[in-house]
């Protein structure tokens, strides 16, 4: 009982000597940073403040109401800024900005960095110069033909669920969508079928390292590494405490076992292809264009790294498309004389047997582009303001200098509503991105980031959903079940809805997609 007694009493010692520490740095102020208002009374002294909203769900829309109501640059962390401005876009994430990536990027990364949370440049280089010609738009135009295959599986299963058909079946498309990008990018990057669509589920096989196998919910085991690292990814410098602190809890202890089922897939799936690699198997997918260049010869990357890029090809190449085209579908069901304007467009483009879009035909329809921006506009995928931190000797941001290694970030959720950018920015309405003013929005679109760290899935993206919306919308009449349904919203790493129930109608009698 003594050492029980003695154990807590270290714990409040320690807190204390900590809290007094991150008091006497808050008013000794190095930085100068105590100038930027506080998100929180305790924004100043602590992260946590920021990780009790993260935890909350919805951290960027708290944000925006600060700097809408006239704060530009808002103090999230004793060294995190957040701004408001449109204008830090280009000194935050340009191609001539001096700032990197920062350390929530180093404590989140496991044992191999991937293209997206290596932190050095020159490696960030190396990186993208091997997987450049993968994710090249010539290769994934010679990919279609597996994105056309998952549409015409997708279609399969909408057939079935028709309210015309005998059916009056309340669907909830979103899963539908994240089995078809899950589908698509297995098949596109390992040349892997998971067979999601024809199950109408998402169970798939976990690796251990020792080489045992368990089953696993892949979207579980995938969305609970997101759900966790956006609460503790913000705590940088006790980060690995923390995590083994909260594993004390149910819920979050949940979410660590989740993840591991999330390392065995990665894992699954990068042992099979490998075999097939190393087996001579002949594939035209993206690990062949991974392992070696366009000459043949081998770009000789660890297994570590391999696994890692097959990480994060499974993770952003299906979560942030999935978001995207069920949003869009939402967007145009709220809005239906927009629906009916691009329904015409890809109308005129279909041929009267066509099932699923040529991508050619309809990659270029500009009100179809119009309505996938302003979806992404109003709810970009990743949401969060992607973290950056200050070069060593400072850096200008907005014409304000920002002393060195500081955190700096701006998110996309309020970038995209300055509405002196985007009048009405609440409002949906694509025909701001027509013409020539819609060129010039451009600049501060940054759904896919922006500068040298943009998307480089960005192509496979859009192909997706351009493929998936113009098919589904030539084929069918959708309605939400309730016409005033508006979904919940929880950004972790994205920006996730809750559902999306409608009702589907055959619009025409299209020949079946599997003759």
């Amino acid at each position: 009982m003594f050492t029980f007694l003695l154990g807590i009493s270290a714990v409040f010692a320690g807190l204390l000597v900590l809290v007094a520490k991150w008091t006497f740095d808050y008013f000794r102020d190095v930085k100068g940073l105590r100038r930027y208002p506080n998100m929180h009374l305790f924004s100043g002294i602590s992260s946590l403040p920021f990780m009790l909203l993260s935890e909350k769900g919805f951290r960027s829309k708290k944000l925006h109401e600060l700097h809408i109501s006239g704060m530009p640059v808002v103090r999230v962390g004793p060294n995190s800024l957040s701004y408001g401005d449109v204008r830090a876009i280009k000194d935050i994430y340009g191609h001539n900005t001096k700032c990197t990536k920062d350390g929530q990027y180093v404590v989140t990364a496991g044992t191999h960095y991937h293209l997206a949370d290596v932190v050095d440049k020159k490696e960030h280089q190396r990186k993208r110069k091997v997987l450049s010609s993968a994710y090249a738009l010539k290769n994934l135009e010679e990919w279609e033909f597996k994105v056309a295959d998952k549409t015409t599986r997708l279609i399969n299963q909408m057939d079935k669920r028709c309210s015309d058909h005998g059916h009056n079946e309340i669907v909830d498309y979103k899963p539908w969508l994240n089995y078809f990008t899950l589908d698509a990018i297995a098949d596109i990057g390992l040349s892997h079928r998971l067979g999601f669509l024809d199950r109408g589920d998402d169970r798939t096989t976990s690796l251990r390292l020792d080489g045992s196998s368990f089953e696993s919910s892949f979207r579980e085991c995938l969305y609970a590494n997101s759900q966790a690292n956006s609460v503790m990814g913000y705590c940088y410098d006790y980060y690995k405490q923390l995590v083994k602190l909260s594993k004390w809890l149910p819920h979050y202890n949940r979410l660590w076992k989740l993840n591991e089922g999330w390392d065995g897939i990665v894992l699954n799936l990068t042992t099979e292809r490998l075999k097939r690699y190393q087996s001579g198997e002949k594939l035209d997918d993206f690990f062949t264009a991974m392992m070696h260049d366009k000459n043949g010869v081998a770009n000789n990357l660890e297994f570590g790294e391999i696994a890692a890029e097959v990480s994060i090809m499974m993770n952003a190449g299906s979560t942030t498309t999935a978001i995207a085209m069920a949003n869009v579908m939402y967007m145009l069901l709220k809005n239906p004389e927009y629906m009916e304007k691009l329904r015409d467009e890809i109308d005129h483009v279909f041929d009267e047997d066509e099932v699923v879009a040529s991508y050619e035909k309809v990659k270029y329809l500009p009100y179809l582009r119009a309505c996938l921006d302003e979806s992404l506009r109003i709810f970009p995928p990743t949401s969060h303001g992607l973290t950056r931190t200050t070069p060593p000797e400072g850096a200008f941001i907005c014409g304000e200098f920002v002393p060195g290694d500081t955190s700096v970030s701006i998110s996309a959720f309020v970038a995209h509503r300055d509405p002196n950018i985007f009048p009405d920015p609440e409002s949906y309405k694509p025909e701001r991105w027509l013409g020539e003013a819609g060129k010039d929005l451009g600049q501060y679109f940054i759904a896919f980031s922006a500068g040298a760290r943009g998307c480089i899935g960005r192509n496979i993206s859009y192909l997706e959903q351009t493929v998936v919306l113009t098919s589904m919308i030539h084929r069918y009449e959708f309605s939400l079940v309730d016409p005033a349904f508006e979904p919940e919203r929880h950004e972790w790493n994205n920006l996730h809805l809750s559902e999306l129930p409608v009702r589907i109608r055959r619009r025409c009698h299209n020949r079946s997609p599997g003759k």
